[in-house]
C-alpha cells in the first residue's frame, strides 16, 4: 500500500507526469493564460458596482446607471466565457495526458511475466489503470492549475483592497489567521481520510474481481455465506472511510462560515463607525465593494485545503502508476531465428496429451 508523504508536491513525480503533457503544450499554456486572466478580471465587478453606487445611483444619474449596467453585463459574459474555456481546457489537458499514460500502462502490463500476476491481485491493477489514473487527471482539472489560480486571485484581491482602503483591509482581514489555522488542521485530517478511501477502494476492487472471476470455485465449495460476510466487512470499511471524510467537511465548512461572519461583522462595525464619525471618509460604494471582496476572498482560501489534497492524491496515484511502469518483470525476446518466409501451416508430429 502506498503511503502519503509529507510533501504536497513530489517534484520527481510531477516531472514524469508532465512528460505526458508535452504533446499538449499549447493547451497547457492557454490554461495558464486563462488562469491569470480570471484572477485579474475578478476584482473588476466589485469596483464597477461600488463606483456605480457612489456616482450614479446616489446622484440619480439614470443614463450613467444604464451604461454601467451594460458594462457589468459585458463583464459577466466575459467572466463566464473565460471560466468555461478554463474549465474545458484544464479537463481536456488532464484527460488527454491520462489517455496516453493509460495506453502506456496497459501496454506495459500486457508484457509482464505471468509470475507477476501470480503475486499481484488483478483488482489492484484495475485500480491502477482506472481510479489512480483519474486522480492524476485531477492534478490538472482541480489540483495544480486551480491552486495557482486561487493563490493568484487572493494576492490580486488583497492588493486591490489595500489600494482601495488600507485600514479597512487590515481590519476585515484580522480573522484570516484563524482561517489559515483551521484550513491547516482540516488539510491534515482530510489527507488521512482520503488515503484510507483510496486504500479501501483498491481492496474492494481486488475482492470483487477475484471473487466474481472465481465464482464457480466459491459455489463448488459452498462458500457463499462466508465470502458474503467478508464482503460486508470490506464494504463497511469503505463506508466508514467516506463517513469520516464527510464528518471533517461538516466541521470545517461551518467554522469557515463563522470566521467569514467575523470579518463581515468587523467590516460593518468599522465602516459604520467611521461613516458616523466622518461621513465623507468612507463612501458607501467602498463598503459594498468590500462585502463582495470578502466573499470572493474566503472562497479560494476555504477551497485550497481541498485542492491541496486533490493534488496530493494525484501524487499518490502517480506514484502507484509509475511503480507499475517501473516493474521490470518482462520476458525479453532474445530469439535469433529470423525465417525468410513463413508458410503459415502447423503440423503436430509425435505430440500427445496425457
Amino acid at each position: 500500500m502506498s503511503k502519503i508523504t509529507g510533501d504536497v508536491i513530489n517534484v520527481g513525480l510531477l516531472k514524469r507526469v508532465f512528460q505526458y503533457v508535452k504533446p499538449y503544450k499549447n493547451t497547457f499554456v492557454w490554461a495558464i493564460v486563462l488562469t491569470i486572466l480570471l484572477a485579474v478580471v475578478a476584482p473588476l465587478r466589485p469596483i464597477i458596482i461600488g463606483y456605480t453606487l457612489d456616482h450614479y445611483i446616489f446622484t440619480g444619474n439614470y443614463a450613467g446607471l444604464l451604461n454601467m449596467t451594460l458594462l457589468m453585463l459585458f463583464l459577466l459574459v466575459l467572466q463566464t466565457g473565460l471560466q468555461y474555456s478554463h474549465t474545458l481546457l484544464t479537463n481536456t489537458l488532464g484527460q488527454s495526458a491520462v489517455k496516453d499514460l493509460r495506453i502506456n500502462v496497459f501496454n506495459h502490463i500486457t508484457k509482464l511475466r505471468l509470475k507477476y500476476f501470480d503475486n499481484t491481485p488483478i483488482g489492484q491493477l484495475i485500480t491502477r489503470t482506472v481510479s489512480d489514473l483519474e486522480t492524476i487527471a485531477e492534478i490538472f482539472s482541480e489540483g495544480l492549475i486551480m491552486i495557482i489560480g486561487d493563490i493568484l486571485m487572493v494576492i490580486v484581491l488583497v492588493g486591490v483592497m489595500l489600494a482601495r482602503d488600507s485600514m479597512l483591509t487590515i481590519i476585515v482581514l484580522l480573522p484570516v489567521p484563524l482561517l489559515i489555522i483551521a484550513t491547516s488542521i482540516f488539510q491534515k485530517a482530510i489527507k488521512s481520510a482520503f488515503q484510507e478511501i483510496r486504500t479501501e477502494v483498491s481492496n474492494l476492487n481486488t475482492y470483487l474481481q477475484e471473487h466474481i472471476t472465481g465464482i464457480s470455485i466459491i459455489q463448488y465449495f459452498a462458500r457463499e455465506d462466508q465470502e458474503y460476510k467478508k464482503f460486508v466487512k470490506i464494504n463497511g470499511r469503505y463506508r466508514d472511510a467516506n463517513i469520516r471524510s464527510n464528518w471533517y467537511y461538516s466541521i470545517f465548512f461551518p467554522v469557515v462560515e463563522i470566521i467569514s461572519a467575523m470579518s463581515m461583522g468587523l467590516l460593518i462595525w468599522y465602516g459604520s463607525k467611521t461613516i458616523l464619525a466622518h461621513p465623507l471618509s468612507i463612501k458607501p460604494g467602498i463598503i459594498t465593494e468590500f462585502i463582495m471582496y470578502l466573499g470572493m476572498l474566503f472562497r479560494p482560501i476555504r477551497e485550497l485545503a481541498d485542492k491541496f489534497n486533490t493534488l496530493q492524491m494525484g501524487m499518490v496515484g502517480a506514484e502507484r502508476v509509475f511503480k507499475v511502469l517501473d516493474t521490470n518483470e518482462v520476458t525479453e525476446n532474445n530469439g535469433t531465428l529470423k525465417p525468410d518466409k513463413l508458410k503459415g501451416s502447423i503440423s503436430f508430429d509425435k505430440v500427445w496429451f496425457a
